[in-house]
């Protein structure tokens, strides 16, 4: 075994190897000159501290179709500070979001909730104090979709942009704080990426909030749509969560049943006016001709015709030969003139 060392050992090491100071009549060697560094390590990407704690549970209700489907699954890639949880059951009251909100330690929720099997409403809420949206989704189109030609960085924060109408109205003023906090992605996120490479996009046509997704290109700062993009119909504000008095309706919403029903309308309106125009015709075809009187200066240019003697034929004309070729028949008429002459002569 190898011997322990003592406590001196080592200072009594160093103190060896170091050099005794040089007299006076020793020449200094020059010092060697140190290359300057040419790399340096960088520092740390995420230099800050994850304070804005904004976690977002996106999911849904039982009954939505392929399309919802992908177009939730595409707002979780593109937002790294979602959750996802298990379909929700249709019987259960919508108050109970609150609480799975808190079990999954979110504070802004995105429910999709499906009826008829053919309509979409979209719920965003701030858990549990509220406020919350309701909203009509329509002219949906998800990331996978052959039109949308851009690209992203996967957990990238994006920019938001807004339509300027929202700092015009009060209730378009809360939905662009409601919209702020639910899509921007939390500065120093764990699991975002510290660049911004794509924009969400909010603008107002029609009643309508319209959202598209754009990459920015670095070349020449020109945009490309990525995806999704979908159109939002505001229904109500509430002032709970998923509940509450109404803060603001919508006077140009209209419900997808009365849309229905009105198109159901205009078919049978246009079936009726048909029906109406056929029966009129058959009326005007059964109906009596009005008699119009003799008008006398139509007598007025006629000429009478003259009369031919009557002649009354009292032999059996000759029967005629029923020949098909023509030949024939000219052969048989020649012969006939041929006669005719011989007995004139």
């Amino acid at each position: 075994m190898a011997a322990k060392r003592k406590r001196g050992a080592l200072t009594a090491g160093k103190a060896k190897r170091a050099r005794s100071a040089p007299s006076a009549g020793e020449a200094v060697p020059e010092e060697r000159s140190v290359p300057p560094q040419e790399y340096s390590i960088p520092p740390p990407v995420s230099q800050g501290k994850w304070k804005n704690k904004e976690r977002v549970l996106i999911f849904s209700s039982r009954g939505i179709n392929f399309r919802t489907r992908h177009l939730m699954q595409d707002l979780r890639t593109l937002m790294p500070h979602s959750k996802a949880d298990t379909k929700m059951d249709r019987k259960d009251q919508l108050f109970v979001i609150n609480e799975v909100c808190e079990m999954k330690n979110c504070n802004k929720c995105i429910f999709f909730e499906a009826k008829k099997k053919q309509d979409l409403y979209m719920w965003l809420s701030n858990t549990p104090q509220g406020p919350s949206a309701k909203f009509l989704v329509q002219n949906v189109h998800t990331l996978a979709e052959l039109k949308m030609t851009g690209n992203c960085l996967r957990g990238s924060r994006p920019l938001l942009s807004f339509d300027p109408i929202f700092d015009q109205e009060p209730h378009y003023t809360l939905l662009k704080e409601l919209f702020i906090q639910i899509f921007s992605t939390p500065q120093y996120h764990p699991k975002s990426q510290p660049f911004v490479d794509h924009v969400f996009t909010f603008s107002i046509t029609d009643e309508r909030i319209w959202f598209r997704n754009y990459q920015i290109i670095e070349e020449d700062a020109s945009l490309v749509e990525i995806g999704p993009r979908f159109v939002l119909n505001l229904i109500k504000i509430f002032q709970g969560s998923f509940g509450g008095p109404t803060l603001y309706e919508n006077p140009h919403y209209q419900s997808p049943n009365m849309h229905r029903r009105l198109i159901r309308l205009s078919v049978a309106a246009k079936f009726r006016e048909k029906q109406q125009v056929k029966e009129v015709q058959k009326i005007k075809k059964k109906g009596t001709k009005v008699l119009v009187e003799e008008d006398p200066t139509e007598v007025v240019f006629e000429t009478p015709a003259e009369e031919k003697p009557v002649e009354i034929q009292l032999v059996k004309p000759e029967s005629k030969p029923i020949v098909k070729d023509k030949k024939k028949l000219r052969k048989i008429q020649r012969k006939k003139q041929k006669k005719l002459f011989r007995t004139e002569g």
